[in-house]
């Protein structure tokens, strides 16, 4: 695990729960969080169980999470509910991923209401099936005037495509002189992006124990802090959260500087 030695963790220190919690509110909490919920097919494996009773567990983790997050302050949580390459899954894991969406939305959403959640998305959503797309929109739709915590799923998101369609719209619109080619800089290029109305990660968590991006906001990492934790994303709880959260206010973030 590379997350440093944390000074509130159990073990080392008696503080409960909610001293830390309320200790995170009174420090720099990050802005953006982007998880990438690594782990749900070996928790079922683990437990002789279908892979998909592992992504139907891992629903649960994802609305703590988000509940756990507004409290602590957390403007943009992005979580990777499934990515571009994820289509090469067996069908009946793919047919089920894409109807936890319609579940988990159709279970939480007045609950994500009354929590003044905005519901979002990045990906592409014209390739979804129809009752994907339904049920993402109305939660869209539902909850596009609330003012809390934005929950942004990543849906069938691939981050070399979305860099790549983006470069093709630059090149159009600079052959279509709606812009100069000496005009475009980061922040313009960010501006083509499907996160173009968010601020980059402040810190990105990785489940399960893998250490790598899997094609997951290759752009917006660029200066993000990474926190990798073995546990399974169905185990992943409150307290873990909270120790990524402690992770990253001890650390100090220079952005190429000194």
């Amino acid at each position: 695990m590379l997350n440093k030695m944390n000074p509130w963790k159990k073990d080392q220190n008696p503080a409960s729960f909610q001293d830390r919690v309320l200790h995170i509110k009174e420090h720099e909490v990050p802005s953006h969080v982007a998880i990438i919920m690594d782990g749900n097919g070996r928790w079922a494996k683990k437990r002789a169980l279908p892979r998909v009773a592992g992504h139907h567990e891992g629903m649960k983790v994802v609305r703590k999470i988000t509940k756990l997050a507004n409290e602590l302050g957390v403007k943009t949580l992005t979580v990777y509910a499934f990515s571009t390459e994820n289509w090469k899954r067996p069908k009946m894991e793919v047919d089920f991923l894409m109807k936890l969406p319609e579940e988990f939305l159709g279970t939480f959403l007045p609950e994500l209401i009354e929590e003044n959640v905005r519901v979002e998305m990045i990906g592409y959503m014209d390739k979804l099936p129809e009752h994907t797309k339904r049920a993402v929109g109305k939660a869209m739709e539902d909850t596009k005037n609330n003012t809390g915590l934005v929950l942004n799923f990543a849906l069938n998101y691939g981050s070399r495509g979305e860099i790549i369609d983006s470069v093709k719209r630059v090149i159009d619109d600079v052959k279509n002189g709606k812009m100069a080619e000496s005009e475009l800089t980061e922040e313009v290029f960010s501006s083509y992006l499907m996160t173009k109305d968010l601020d980059d990660p402040d810190l990105l968590i990785r489940t399960s124990g893998e250490i790598r991006l899997s094609n997951f906001m290759l752009w917006q990492l660029a200066y993000t802090e990474f926190w990798f934790t073995d546990v399974l994303w169905p185990d992943f709880d409150e307290e873990h959260f909270v120790e990524a959260i402690e992770a990253f206010q001890g650390r100090q973030r220079r952005f190429g500087g000194v």
